[in-house]
Formats: structure tokens, C-alpha cells, sequence
């Protein structure tokens, strides 16, 4: 777990793997690393939309899962991501979580 001082890193890259190889077996083939480039992307403009982003932003946040989840559904639809059904989403949400978790962004 990273201590006060150490500096908390997100990397992309790392994360995308991270999702992938955490999507159940039944889905590896249906989602790809550009699906998930794409939730991750929304997910990013929902947090700066918010403002979480700013360097004057709160350390603290507390982060609707739902709302993230309606957001980045409603995102795909206009966007016509149609492999972006509401289980992929939730499973790329599901994965992107367990990442943080994993770097120590989220307890």
C-alpha cells in the first residue's frame, strides 16, 4: 500500500491489461482493448466534468457507481458503441475499480 509520500501513479497501458485480464472468460473474446480504451476515456471526462481532475480538487472524492455506470452507458448509446452493451460496461467498470484498488487509489 503507498505511504503519504509516494505519489499515486495510473498508467493507462497497465490498466487496460489489467481490465482484460480480468474479464470473465465468457467475455475476453467479445471486449477488446479498444472497448475498454473507450469506458476508460468516459470515465475520465465524467471525472473531469466533476471537477475531480483540477489540481485544486478535493484528496477525497466519493464516486456514484451508478451514476458513473449511466453516464458511460448513455455516452456508448450516443455514440453508437453497439458491443457496449450494459454487462460489458459494467464488467469494464468492475475491472477498471479492481485496478485502482490494486495501485492504491481506492481502499
Amino acid at each position: 500500500m503507498n505511504t503519504d509520500n509516494e505519489e499515486l501513479i495510473y498508467d493507462d497501458e497497465a490498466a487496460v491489461k489489467f481490465i482484460l485480464n480480468h474479464l470473465p472468460k465468457e467475455h475476453k473474446a467479445k471486449i477488446d482493448e479498444d472497448d475498454v480504451d473507450y469506458v476508460l476515456d468516459v470515465v475520465y471526462e465524467f471525472y473531469e466534468k466533476n471537477g475531480w481532475l483540477d489540481e485544486d480538487s478535493p484528496e477525497e472524492v466519493e464516486v456514484d457507481e451508478n451514476e458513473v455506470f449511466e453516464y458511460v452507458l448513455k455516452c456508448a448509446k450516443e455514440d453508437d458503441m453497439k458491443k457496449l452493451d450494459e454487462i460489458a460496461i459494467q464488467y469494464i467498470l468492475d475491472g477498471e475499480f479492481e485496478y485502482c484498488k490494486s495501485i492504491g487509489i481506492f481502499k
